[in-house]
């Protein structure tokens, strides 16, 4: 499910007005190395997986369910990497977003790399070196990612 239904009830009311949404993004490493990438659907950009937290749910759990709804993995998720504020974000059909974006650095658990739901046309592995072209800030993500102590990046 590309919205979840409590945005779709909210935009019923506001029409295409930005909301202020909590988004989760996780870094998903192997044991190689490799990080898990998806081509979402919507805009056909490679990037890391993204989703959006429902009322109440906790972000790292929230986060792992997107992870396993969208591309099959099991991870578990090891530390916050970044906070940041993403956005506006217009999208196809007129809604605006604004994004306060938690960021984790996973390691995969077990399950394939696949398209698991609706939201992506690829899904797979590659070395932080040779990854396509990202949407924009999914490289700093990664790059913040690598170190496994590293301290968790926000704007002073």
């Amino acid at each position: 499910m590309a919205t979840p239904d409590f945005i779709l009830k909210l935009r019923e009311k506001i029409g295409h007005e930005t909301l202020w949404l909590p988004g989760v993004t996780g870094v998903v490493f192997d044991d190689a190395g490799q990080v898990l990438l998806g081509q979402r659907a919507d805009n056909r950009q490679w990037g890391l997986v993204t989703g959006i937290l429902e009322p109440g749910e906790d972000p790292a759990p929230g986060l792992l369910r997107e992870i396993l709804e969208e591309t099959g993995v099991v991870a578990a998720a090891q530390r916050l990497v970044s906070v940041d504020a993403v956005g506006p974000i217009r999208y196809p059909n007129g809604d605006v977003c604004h994004f306060l974006t938690l960021v984790f650095r996973c390691r995969f658990v077990s399950g394939e790399a696949r398209v698991n739901d609706d939201e992506s046309l690829a899904v797979g592995w590659f070395r932080p070196e040779d990854v396509p072209e990202l949407m924009p800030g999914h490289l700093e993500m990664i790059r913040r990612a690598t170190d496994p102590a590293g301290d968790v990046h926000y704007l002073r």
